[in-house]
């Protein structure tokens, strides 16, 4: 999955269904809202509720250092 790809226009987190954000680093898709990633597996969202994982305090800061 690229940043270009119209795909991430339409995704949402399953929880809060708010957008989504591609980290292109790590084939993740990030939600700073609630704190929670979601692997890209061989270019497939994982999305399920279950796929995501917490991210603690000191990764949250690391990953939206990456945004900017």
């Amino acid at each position: 999955m690229n940043p270009d790809d119209p795909l991430l226009k339409i995704l949402a987190c399953p929880l809060d269904k708010g957008p989504l954000t591609l980290l292109p680093l790590e084939d993740t898709l990030y939600n700073p809202r609630l704190r929670r990633r979601y692997p890209i597996v061989d270019g497939v969202p994982q999305l399920l509720p279950s796929s995501g994982e917490q991210v603690p305090e000191a990764e949250h800061h690391r990953l939206l250092n990456q945004l900017n």
